[in-house]
C-alpha cells in the first residue's frame, strides 16, 4: 500500500497540476513549430504512467492497436516498423527488463513449462545463429523483434491472463479492431468493384497485402462464430453477428485461398474435438492419408499438371487454381522461393544464412527454368513464403525442428487442458486459440508472418492461453 501511495502522490496535487501544464504547452509549441518527435513527448508520458499503473491492461490495448497500426513508406520516417504497434511492444519489452532489475523477479510459473522451454531454446538458437549469419545486423534485428514480441504478448500477458478479465477480453479487443480495418478495407475496394487485382493491396496502410489480412481473419474467424452463437442478450447477439458477417464478407473479398482453406483445416480439428476422437484415431487416419496419397501421387501430380485454372474473379475458379502447378504465376512463384529456400539449406544445413536473411540471399539460388513472371533478384518482394520451408534456410534443420516441437507442445498443452477443464468459457477459449493457432500453422505452408506484428500477435497471445490453461490443470 505504501508503494502505491508513493506513486500516486508522484502524479496528484501541485506537481500534477503542472506537470499537466507542462505537458500542454510543451505539445502545443511542437505542433506549431511541427516538431512532430518532440509532439509525442505527451503520449509516450501517458504510457509511462499507465505502465507503472496496470500494466496488464496497456498490454491488451496494444493487443487492440495492433490490427489499426501502420507501416509508414516512402517517407522520411520508414523504419520499418508498424506504428504504434510495435513501438509500444518494445517500450513494453524495455519495462519488463527495468522491472526485473529493479524487482528482481521472474515468472517462474511460466517459465516451468515444457512450451515455454520451447520458445526460449528457439529464441537462443536464433541468437546463436547470429553469430554464423551473412548479414549478421540484418539477423540481430530479427531477433530483437522476436524479442519484444514475445515478452509482452507470451510472458506479460500469460501473466494478466490469471486475471478472468483479460482472458474474456483478449479476442474481442483484437477482432473488432480488424473489424473496422475491413470496413475501411471494403470501402476502398469497392471504389474498384470488388476485383481479385486489386484486392491484393486495398487493405493498405492496416495491412500490407491480402495475404497476411486474410490469414488475421481467419485466426479470429472461429471467435467470431462462437460469440455469435453463445447465449447473450438481443442486443449483443446483433452485435456479434453483425460482426460475423462482417469477417465472412471481408475473407471471402480478401481472395486469400489459403485462408480459405485453413478454415477447413479448423474445422477438421473442431471435429476432433466435438466427437473425441483418440490420439490413436488421429494417427491412424493421418497414416491412413499419406498412405493413400502416396499410392495415388502419379494421378495427383497429373491432376496438378494439368489444371490451368488461374486465380481470377471468379471464387470457384479461384479456388481451383490452389492447385494450378502448371500456370498460376503465385503458385509457381512460391515453388521457386521454396525451391531456392531448400538450396539455401543444403549450402548451409546446420547454420542456416542466419535469421531475416532469405530475402536478401536467394537470389543467386533461382535456376533459370523456375523463374516466373513475377519473380525478381532484389530484397523488396517478400521472403521464402513458409513457415516451414524459410526457418530450413535461415536457421538450418534445428530452425524446423523447433518450429515442428513448437507445434506439438502447444497442441499437446491445449488438448490436455481442454479435457481437463470444466465446462466454460475459458474451456471454449482454449478450443478457439488452437482453431485459431490451426488456421495459422496450416496457412503457414504457404505464408509466414511471425515477424510482423499482425501475426505475431495473434500466435503469442493464443499460445499464452493455452500455456495460462496448462498451468491452472496441472495444480
Amino acid at each position: 500500500m505504501e508503494g502505491a501511495q508513493g506513486q500516486a502522490s508522484v502524479v496528484s496535487g501541485r506537481f500534477g497540476l503542472w506537470a499537466a501544464v507542462a505537458l500542454t504547452a510543451v505539445t502545443a509549441s511542437a505542433v506549431a513549430m511541427e516538431w512532430y518527435a518532440v509532439a509525442a513527448v505527451p503520449f509516450a508520458a501517458a504510457v509511462v504512467l499507465w505502465a507503472l499503473y496496470h500494466v496488464e491492461s496497456l498490454v491488451l490495448a496494444v493487443v487492440a492497436i495492433t490490427p489499426l497500426s501502420v507501416t509508414l513508406k516512402e517517407s522520411d520516417f520508414n523504419v520499418g516498423l508498424s506504428l504504434p504497434g510495435e513501438v509500444l511492444l518494445a517500450g513494453l519489452t524495455v519495462f519488463a527488463l527495468v522491472r526485473f532489475l529493479h524487482q528482481g523477479r521472474l515468472p517462474w510459473p511460466i517459465l516451468k513449462q515444457p512450451l515455454t522451454w520451447i520458445i526460449l531454446i528457439q529464441l537462443a538458437w536464433m541468437g546463436v545463429s547470429v553469430l554464423f549469419s551473412e548479414m549478421p545486423l540484418v539477423s540481430f534485428k530479427a531477433v530483437l523483434s522476436r524479442v519484444w514480441f514475445l515478452v509482452p504478448m507470451y510472458f506479460m500477458l500469460g501473466t494478466a491472463f490469471e486475471k478472468p478479465w483479460a482472458r474474456q477480453l483478449a479476442f474481442p479487443l483484437y477482432t473488432f479492431s480488424l473489424a473496422v480495418a475491413a470496413l475501411w478495407t471494403l470501402y476502398v475496394h469497392s471504389q474498384y468493384g470488388f476485383s481479385k487485382e486489386t484486392s491484393t493491396w486495398v487493405m493498405y496502410p492496416f495491412y500490407k497485402e491480402h495475404t497476411v489480412y486474410g490469414m488475421a481473419l481467419a485466426f479470429v474467424y472461429p471467435w467470431s462464430i462462437w460469440a455469435a452463437v453463445r447465449p447473450q442478450s438481443l442486443v449483443m447477439r446483433f452485435i456479434h453477428v453483425g460482426l460475423w458477417s462482417l469477417l465472412t464478407v471481408a475473407l471471402v473479398f480478401s481472395y486469400t485461398r489459403a485462408a480459405w482453406l485453413s478454415l477447413v483445416a479448423a474445422g477438421a480439428v473442431y471435429l476432433v474435438f466435438a466427437w473425441r476422437i483418440s490420439a490413436r484415431q488421429i494417427a491412424g487416419i493421418v497414416l491412413l492419408v499419406l498412405g493413400g496419397l502416396w499410392v495415388t501421387q502419379d494421378q495427383w501430380m497429373r491432376i496438378f499438371t494439368k489444371n490451368d485454372t488461374v486465380s481470377s474473379d471468379n471464387f470457384s475458379e479461384h479456388i481451383q487454381s490452389a492447385s494450378n502447378i502448371s500456370t498460376d504465376a503465385s503458385n509457381l512463384e512460391r515453388l521457386n522461393r521454396w525451391a531456392s529456400a531448400l538450396r539455401m539449406w543444403q549450402d548451409r544445413p546446420h547454420t542456416g544464412w542466419g535469421l531475416g536473411t532469405y530475402q536478401f540471399q536467394y537470389a543467386p539460388f533461382q535456376h533459370s527454368s523456375q523463374l516466373t513472371i513475377i519473380s525478381t533478384n532484389g530484397g523488396d518482394l517478400g521472403n521464402a513464403h513458409s513457415e516451414y520451408i524459410g526457418p530450413l534456410a535461415e536457421l538450418g534443420w534445428p530452425g524446423l525442428l523447433w518450429v515442428v516441437l513448437l507445434i506439438a507442445v502447444v497442441y499437446r498443452t491445449g488438448a490436455r487442458a481442454y479435457v481437463r477443464m470444466p465446462e466454460g468459457s475459458d474451456r471454449t477459449l482454449v478450443l478457439l486459440a488452437m482453431l485459431g493457432l490451426t488456421t495459422y500453422w496450416v496457412h503457414g505452408v504457404l505464408n509466414n508472418f511471425l515477424d510482423m506484428d499482425k501475426g505475431a500477435v495473434l500466435v503469442w497471445m493464443s499460445a499464452a492461453l493455452i500455456a495460462w490453461a496448462g498451468r491452472r490443470t496441472a495444480q
